[in-house]
């Protein structure tokens, strides 16, 4: 059996090296500090901040949480400090966190996404930035740019110029062919992307006939979309050339190396974070086990191993 001392759990996304592939994903870990004294974050491969946009916003009124069948749906409404703050004051525990430091990025044009990046990049700690191509572009009618090829190549060019960063576009799974969506930011300059991000669904109260969330649709999210993620993140893997993280209800060490073993090169945990906040190192710790067992000496001897008839 392979000494578990002798294990190697890192991953390279792009340019960037990870002591191992596991990420806490955006919006379930705060700014990190939320969960510094519940996690030891030096144990995981990474922190992707809340989305962080150019102005504060509230967020959605409440309820803007649902506990649903395996899942939750959430409305928050992206919900976060500013850029000016974050630099100012989230980003101080950050630099110490011991941990890579991705920040997601979101905008209601091309323009702030451009702006945020550029703002972004001479900040001491910040590893990568992820962009979260699933909100609405406010100039064209709302229309998402996750779902407009042409628009989701804009953003991730106008991020890509503005920024020296690694740059990882995540996903929206609510398009017909998230792998023509994977080939157009990677065309764009995107050194990675990330997948996916929430089903869009909804609750109703019976008894009041009424939504139970105040935005009336949100985001799903949490075990019950884990087989719709892997089967995404296992299209993409095989049509791109460029790292790709896996996200969606990833909950054990086992949901990791399924991902891992589909194609991604690392896995953000989310939704579990509320559950079981230790979560993410747990799954470092079963990744390493599992491997010492198969006596495998690295984790990316594992990465992209499935096996189909067929080819």
């Amino acid at each position: 059996m392979t000494d578990h001392n002798d294990i190697d759990l890192r991953v390279r996304i792009g340019p960037l090296r990870l002591r191992n592939p596991v990420l806490a994903a955006s919006g379930t870990f705060g700014y990190g500090r939320e969960f510094a004294d519940l996690v030891n974050l030096h144990r995981l491969g990474g922190v992707v901040t809340k989305g962080i946009s150019l102005l504060p916003r509230p967020g959605n009124p409440p309820p803007r949480i649902v506990e649903t069948a395996c899942g939750m749906l959430n409305a928050i409404g992206l919900e976060n400090v500013g850029v000016d703050e974050f630099i100012r004051r989230k980003m101080v525990f950050l630099r110490s966190a011991g941990t890579r430091v991705f920040v997601n990025i979101l905008g209601d044009s091309i323009d702030d996404y451009a702006r945020l990046a550029e703002q972004l990049s001479g900040v001491e700690g910040i590893d990568a930035l992820e962009v979260n191509i699933s909100c609405p572009n406010v100039k064209q009618g709302g229309v998402a740019f996750g779902t407009v090829p042409e628009m989701a190549a804009a953003v991730t060019a106008s991020v890509r110029a503005a920024t020296d960063l690694p740059v990882i576009v995540k996903l929206s799974p609510n398009v017909t062919d998230i792998a023509a969506m994977a080939r157009v930011v990677e065309e764009a300059g995107a050194d990675a992307v990330s997948l996916i991000n929430t089903l869009i669904g909804m609750a109703i109260d019976c008894r009041t006939r009424r939504p139970r969330l105040a935005n009336v649709i949100g985001g799903l999210s949490g075990p019950a979309i884990k087989p719709v993620a892997l089967r995404m993140v296992w299209q993409v893997a095989r049509t791109v050339s460029i790292p790709v993280i896996g996200i969606g209800g990833i909950a054990t060490a086992g949901d990791a190396l399924e991902f891992l073993i589909a194609g991604a090169s690392a896995v953000q945990v989310g939704t579990a974070n509320f559950r079981q906040p230790s979560v993410t190192e747990e799954i470092v710790a079963g990744i390493r086990s599992f491997l010492q067992e198969e006596g495998m000496l690295s984790v990316r001897d594992i990465i992209g191993t499935l096996q189909v008839e067929g080819g």
